[in-house]
């Protein structure tokens, strides 16, 4: 017996010593990394902050056992240091996106058919399946300058779980995930009406609440199922979340320590969401002022998963050729969509709304792998009046603060993890090279260093 429990030990400890080595935590030798200049992305996002981001000329950080010891200029490099000379770029946080969908790639070439086309994915793929294909959107979102990410649901059962714990043991390469496993709902979730033959697929990618109680039970259980946060569609089809459910949401998982995001898109359910104290507002289209002063008041933020006007034209017909009547068409829905997008951004922005980067990218896009797409939204936020630093945030130490991860990600300082990437010339002169990340190191491992 003795013999049995001494080789029990014995294996997990080595099992252990192994995931620990297949995890890692970057190499034990130094690494310098050097460039032209540093953005280290700090700021509290307050209006009157005194602290901003500052930028680093000559700029050297040190690596060392996957974090940052040293950021500066002109750096001494201690003795033995791989030194990584970067040249004309800048260094930067890793960016964040925090809202995603790496377990689904619906066909992005004929928006009319979304709905449609997720009731395709899960009633023929499995949620194994999915995060199988969740592994190859993850590597994309990484080498593109995506070190972190928050899974927001649309992953089957728990399939968001199951990848981000793969990635953290090391088996494969991709970005930190915070997971939010299936998404609350009401009935229908966002499938909308079924027969009563097909309703259990519902079940497959979202818990329905009905009731505060039920609501509650629901939060406990993603809790158990592994979730990092708590999502919620607050606009269904064909019901509403209601106040009362909301409410029991957000103070099960703010008991847990966990956040609340909130899908909703328009006035009647932004408000619901702000007025049950969520963490964010997810999308948040069409919001009037008072609720967004309220958002400001209570610290929520505004995800805004918005897109370019050519965005929006590569959704609607992928690589096909539109008439020129199709495209005044579209061109035309289009260009008010944008304008409105823009008006509610500026709005926010003006009231105080904290602002985090969310691509909520889910489709396949013409010419572009996920993490290339993904990126698109910093081009919208530019699109839309928001400055180069402003993005820069919103992609960096606000999604990290965001995400409850403020003191681990986000800004480039002395004891956070070594997630940086670096960008051709100056991003504050040419917002586009944010989606041009030549060099990509994420818990001190480089992922990517393109010369």
């Amino acid at each position: 017996m003795v013999k049995r429990i001494c080789l029990v030990l014995f294996c997990l400890t080595a099992s252990c010593l192994i995931a620990q080595n297949q995890k890692g935590s970057g190499p034990s030798q130094p690494i310098a990394i050097r460039a032209a200049r540093l953005i280290d992305g700090r700021q509290d996002g307050r209006p009157d902050s005194t602290v901003q981001s500052s930028v680093i000329n000559d700029a050297v950080i040190i690596v060392e056992a996957g974090k940052i010891t040293a950021v500066g200029s002109h750096l001494a490099i201690p003795p033995g240091a791989t030194v990584l000379d970067l040249g004309d770029a800048t260094l930067l946080p890793g960016l964040i996106d925090a809202h995603t969908h790496l377990l689904s790639e619906m066909d992005g070439t004929n928006i009319s058919l979304q709905d449609v086309e997720m009731l395709r994915i899960v009633a023929t793929q499995s949620t194994a399946e999915r995060a199988l294909l969740g592994a190859k959107l993850a590597r994309e979102d990484l080498e593109a300058g995506i070190t972190t990410v928050r899974d927001v649901g649309n992953s089957g059962v728990n399939g968001d779980v199951a990848l981000r714990d793969a990635i953290n043991r090391g088996w494969l390469p991709g970005p930190h995930i915070i997971a939010a496993t299936r998404a609350l709902a009401a009935p229908g979730g966002q499938f909308g009406r079924l027969i009563p033959e097909a309703q259990s697929i519902i079940e497959q990618e979202y818990v329905i609440l009905n009731g505060p109680e039920s609501a509650r039970q629901a939060v406990r259980q993603a809790l158990y199922n592994g979730a990092d946060c708590i999502k919620v569609i607050v606009n269904g089809n064909p019901a509403d979340v209601t106040l009362d459910e909301m409410k029991a949401v957000v103070v099960q998982a703010h008991t847990s320590g966990v956040k609340v995001a909130a899908h909703a898109t328009d006035e009647k359910a932004v408000r619901v969401a702000v007025e049950a104290g969520v963490d964010s507002v997810e999308h948040g289209y069409q919001v009037y002022d008072d609720t967004l002063k309220m958002m400001a008041e209570k610290h929520i933020f505004l995800v805004p998963t918005d897109g370019t006007e050519q965005e929006y034209l590569d959704m609607t017909f992928g690589t096909r050729q539109p008439t020129p009547e199709e495209l005044q068409q579209q061109n035309r829905w289009i260009k008010a969509y944008v304008v409105g997008n823009r008006d509610r951004l500026q709005r926010a922005l003006k009231f105080g709304v904290p602002i985090a980067a969310g691509s909520d990218m889910y489709l396949t896009m013409p010419h572009q792998n996920r993490g290339q797409a993904s990126l698109d939204v910093l081009m919208a936020y530019a699109a839309e009046g928001m400055t180069p630093m402003e993005i820069v945030h919103a992609a960096t130490s606000n999604a990290a603060e965001l995400l409850g991860w403020k003191d681990r990600i986000g800004t480039l300082e002395v004891g956070k993890l070594a997630d940086i990437i670096a960008v051709p010339g100056d991003p504050l002169k040419d917002v586009t090279s944010l989606v041009h990340a030549k060099f990509v190191m994420k818990g001190g491992v480089v992922i990517k260093n393109e010369k």
